[in-house]
């Protein structure tokens, strides 16, 4: 990586220091806006200097045999967030700060077997489970130096890097009230943008919005109707547009379950606006929208590693970035030894969970679904599917062979329309409902006699070309066949770019162990204009042998109990915690055109749109801020980004950046982070935000855990951030203290007196998330039969102790215990002791044959829903099988870029996270200085190339692999070299690395310059050099389906500096 300055000079970093602390001490010094200058003012946290410097001394507490860290009055279990794993763990505190995190012994997310739930907190504290660096480093990621304790406001233009600190008052009055805030001309403020209040009125204006759109009501009509309130809409002749409200945006990041709720909560229900999105589709969206294609709406589930005999990792493994490596490199290599597991790992690279593989399979990146697809015309052809699971069409024939869940394998597809053949169409008697009424839409199979309503028959043919009633049909499971039949295994395996040999071995060994094989995918396949319909194949290998629920196959996981309030009984229920009391009902189109239907709304003027529309997926990241400034279908007034860097963390996202450093395009900005970051440093305003150790979660867990679990996030350590008054209330700065103070200003529903239900007040943030954690104590069940037991006194004692640290605006007894329901309170402190609730390791499995937890429900082969839509940009529809497609466009055009011959992939090691890790020296510097580009030998000697040389990354966005900054620097993609076997031909990686902010970058606040640490710059970053979508123009390219970005389809060439 390089930065340099606009002239082209090479920008000269800071000298590196021996001893960072000591920096930190003579430069933070000159500020108390960040946490280094306030520590390092205060000169009187010893302890604390033993984590941010390098002092490995021990103190007089150690000096002796006792370990007080093994105490329980020294611990409190919380959860990690340095990946989305979200791994609980404990902390361990010594004199008020944080100095080590260990697993949490309790969770079978670290340990396998988990301590049972009743196991005394003193006997737990000595067992410390297992986490990943990551989550080690968590110590120095809440401590770290660059983080920003009081709110910065911008001086002079956006991105410049010169900011004042200012008081909270004025901070909450500005944003509220808008104004001339920078001498660039009048911005609204959110009493602006809250326009429309009235709570009748919304609903009343949605459902005539719906009728409008439905064709019952013209525009013309909708107008003269709501004369009197045409200034609330966006555009009173697109009402579908909806009101003001929409144009406040809340752009998260890894905001997870708890603070997700309620950040929702804030925009749904009391600004009334859409717009709330998180990063998931820069993440592994179309994974999850496969998923929830195929089953219906359960959109993860994963390989019970535990019991399974072979497993095919797609794109991922188990001991780097998955769903996560601390849980499933245990399931793995327990299995490896107990039992007669063995894996194969699709990937270009040489992955460490590929080391240990039975068979690597070095795939061209995005013909996973190609292998797949090659896979199943093996299996159809040499019936090595399971015909009993797929030729019961109906839940009831299921049942009858065992199973809980069945296929769309027998059900007829019109060949006409591409949709289900109904019994209507078919010329058969519909069923009828409870009243006797006949119900439409009952689907069709053909038994050995005659066609058949699907869930009267006990069996349907899965092979065949028929003709009911005069309409040629087919059975789902023959249009399967016929897809995957439409290339040879050799044309398959040259897409792949590996012999035919390696898809039959694949397909064989899958087909070999019963029930006990799956397969595992995260980002790699689906990151791809082609992800949806990777997945989809992918899934469907599972479809074929019918594994689902069965022991060693594909699981739903364990799950949770509900925090949310969604089950009966529930003392906080779902009508205050998720939504807000009183609410404004929201409506209208996305700014991102998610969820919605181009030729269903009234913008629609023919094919292609203006840009694309996304009717099968949410959280569609990387279009929000290039839509806002592009004013399609309608602009943004203010833009409030928290936990989310998308300039950084998006393919290509840095083209971005213009639109943020323009006012007139994003007319008020306002960052929630920890730092200065890549993002933020665009900010009009810097809201300073808590780190995940100060702060409340209740984040869920994924599938690879199979007993039930909900795990509960907690204050460790006093706040770093300033303490601030908030309507009469002391609490310190974060995103929830915005919340609260935002939501008193301006009357929203569900702040405030009974803000959480009649006698409960939502005035602190600790109110809100322990009627969330009341929830979980008191369990699912609406008779009470599943609440915890209640602490006794000496968990009590231990309770206490171990908060003693905290300061009363964080850790106030008294306010804590009127929060919640008085009965429930020595429950809910037997929570908190154990940083959850955990279903017992017995519980894993129902018996020899099936797990304990099962998704029940129907596999959709083919996707009717996706079949019936049409893309925004082509007109046509979309297809219901899965297919493999080279790379394209928006506009359904083949990329070839001539001249860039090598396709860039991008990884994360186990030690790198999205980006706070970037604040830990432990990782940084003790475990991996730096990244590599790591290019395969026959590459790097075409060029010339050999190891410890520098290149630099050039693709057809990004010719010159450099961009301007906007601050007078540029950044280029370049990296020392790591020639390697372990890479693909023609294939080129660069990991997750690299930053141009974050404390890597001189900043001025208050007058005073602030050095950047040299360190934090070190790596690269790769995402700059993927490509731009050429009809869009300034978004990557996106799945059209499942509305992921573009991670792995870039042709980039390799230059020697």
């Amino acid at each position: 990586m390089a930065i340099e300055n606009t002239d082209g000079s090479e920008l000269q970093p800071v000298e590196a220091p021996d001893d960072r602390w000591s920096v930190t001490r003579r430069d933070f010094v000159k500020t108390s806006a960040m946490v280094g200058g306030a520590v390092a003012a205060a000169g009187s946290l010893p302890a604390l200097a033993r984590i941010t410097g390098n002092i490995v001394e021990p103190t007089a507490a150690f000096a002796g045999a006792a370990y007080p860290l093994n105490d329980p009055e020294n611990t409190i279990y919380s959860i990690c967030l340095s990946c989305h794993t979200a791994c609980t763990l404990k902390a361990k505190i010594q004199d008020g700060v944080l100095v080590k995190v260990d697993g949490n012994p309790y969770s079978p997310m670290n340990l396998l077997p988990n301590l049972a739930e009743d196991t005394p907190l003193a006997e737990a504290a000595k067992d410390d489970a297992k986490i990943c660096p990551k989550g080690q480093s968590s110590v120095q990621i809440a401590y770290d130096p660059y983080r920003i304790r009081k709110v910065l406001k911008r001086v002079g233009g956006r991105g410049q890097g010169e900011w004042q600190a200012i008081e909270w008052n004025q901070f909450i009055d500005e944003v509220v009230n808008g104004g001339d805030l920078f001498g660039e001309g009048k911005v609204d403020g959110l009493n602006d943008i809250y326009k429309l209040r009235d709570v009748d009125l919304a609903k009343e204006l949605a459902a005539d919005t719906d009728a409008v759109v439905a064709g019952d009501m013209t525009v013309p009509e909708f107008k003269a109707k709501h004369a009197d309130h045409l200034d609330m809409l966006i555009d009173p002749d697109h009402p579908d547009l909806g009101p003001v409200n929409n144009q406040f945006v809340f752009l998260g990041g890894r905001v997870e379950h708890g603070r997700k709720e309620l950040t929702k909560r804030f925009t749904y229900d009391g600004m009334g606006s859409v717009n709330y999105y998180l990063h998931t589709t820069i993440c592994e969206q179309s994974h999850h929208i496969a998923f929830k294609e195929m089953t219906g709406g359960k959109d993860h589930l994963k390989p019970d590693l535990l019991s399974a005999e072979f497993v095919i990792f797609f794109g991922t493994g188990a001991f780097e970035s998955n769903f996560g490596p601390t849980p499933m490199t245990e399931q793995v290599t327990d299995s490896l030894i107990r039992n007669k597991f063995k894996y194969a790992v699709v990937d270009p690279r040489l992955s460490k969970t590929a080391a240990k593989a039975w068979k690597w399979v070095a795939v061209h990146p995005g013909s996973d679904g190609a292998l797949a697809l090659g896979m199943i015309r093996w299996i159809i052809e040499n019936s090595r599917y399971d015909a009993s699971y797929l030729t019961a069409p109906s839940m009831d024939a299921a049942e009858a062979n065992g199973e809980g869940t069945y296929s769309d394998a027998t059900h007829l597809v019109r060949l006409d329309e591409m949709v289900f053949l109904t019994a209507e169409e078919a010329g058969l008697e519909p069923p009828t409902d409870a009243d006797g009424n006949p119900v439409s839409g009952a689907r069709v199979v053909m038994t050995d006699a005659d066609a058949a309503l699907a869930d009267a028959a006990p069996a349907g043919q899965l092979l065949g070309d028929f003709t009911v009633n005069g309409i040629a049909v087919k059975p789902a499971f023959q249009l399967l066949a016929d897809r995957a039949a439409e290339r040879t295994l050799d044309e398959y395996a040259d897409i792949c770019g590996i012999p035919t040999r390696d898809i039959v071995a694949l397909a064989d060994e899958f087909t070999s162990h019963g029930k006990r094989a799956g397969t595992d995918m995260y980002r790699g396949p689906v990151q791809h204009t082609n992800g949806y319909h990777n997945g989809q194949a992918i899934i469907t290998l599972n479809v074929l042998i019918g594994n689902v629920n069965h022991r060693g196959g594909i699981v739903g996981g364990g799950g949770h109990w509900h925090e949310d309030g969604s089950k009966g009984g529930a003392p906080f229920p779902k009508s205050v915690v998720a939504s807000a009391p009183g609410g404004l009902k929201k409506w209208g189109i996305h700014i991102n055109r998610q969820q919605a239907s181009y030729d269903k709304s009234t913008l629609f003027e023919g094919f292609p749109a203006k840009r694309p529309w996304y009717p099968f997926t949410s959280d569609v990241y990387q279009h929000v801020i290039p839509s806002a400034a592009a004013g399609y279908p309608y602009p943004a007034k203010f833009v409030m980004t928290q936990m989310g860097t998308v300039a950084l963390a998006s393919p290509a996202g840095h083209a971005q950046i213009e639109a943020l450093k323009d006012p007139k395009k994003v007319p008020l900005f306002v960052a929630c982070d920890i730092v200065i970051g890549e993002t933020s440093m665009y900010a009009d305003y810097i809201l300073p935000d808590l780190s995940y150790m100060e702060r409340w979660g209740t984040s869920h867990t994924s599938p690879t855990i199979q007993t039930k679990m909900s795990k509960v996030r907690q204050p460790t350590i006093a706040p770093l951030t300033d303490i601030v008054d908030v309507e009469g209330e002391q609490m310190p700065i974060s995103i929830e203290a915005f919340l609260i103070a935002v939501g008193k200003r301006l009357g929203l529903a569900g702040f405030g007196k009974d803000g959480l239900g009649d006698g409960y007040p939502f005035d602190r943030p600790e109110q809100y998330f322990l009627a969330l954690s009341a929830n979980l104590a008191f369990g699912d069940k609406e008779d009470g039969s599943e609440t915890l037991p209640a602490a006794d006194a000496e968990e009590m004692r231990i309770f206490r102790e171990a908060r003693s640290h905290l300061p009363a605006t964080v850790y106030d007894e008294a306010v804590w215990k009127r929060a919640v329901p008085a009965e429930l309170w020595p429950s809910l402190v037997y929570l908190l002791n154990r940083g959850g609730r955990f279903e017992p390791s017995d519980k894993l499995y129902k018996d020899d044959e099936w797990v304990a937890h099962q998704w029940h429900g129907r596999w959709n082969l083919y996707v009717e829903k996706v079949a019936k839509a049409k893309d925004s940009m082509t007109g046509e529809r979309f297809d219901g099988l899965p297919k493999w497609q080279p790379v394209k466009d928006a506009g359904g055009n083949e990329i070839d870029d001539a001249g860039f011959d090598l396709t860039l992939i991008t990884f994360k090691e186990i030690w790198e996270g999205q980006s706070r890790s970037r604040g830990s020296e432990w990782l940084q510097k003790a475990i991996s200085p730096k990244n590599f580009l790591q290019m395969n030998s026959r590459d790097a000697a075409a060029r010339g190339i050999k190891s410890g040389d520098h290149a630099r990354v050039l693709s057809a966005t990004l010719p010159t692999g450099a961009f301007d900054l906007g601050d007078g620097r540029s950044y280029a993609v370049e990296a020392e070299v790591k020639v390697m076997e372990g890479m693909r031909p023609g294939t080129v990686g660069l990991s997750w690395r690299g930053h141009w902010a974050y404390g890597s970058n001189d900043v001025v606040i208050d007058g005073q310059t602030i050095k950047g640490d040299p360190d934090r710059a070190s790596g690269t970053v790769p995402n700059p050099a993927m490509r731009l979508d050429p009809i869009v123009g300034d978004v990557s390219l996106t799945d059209p389906i499942g509305g992921s970005a573009s991670f792995y389809d870039t042709k980039v060439e390799v230059e020697k500096v």
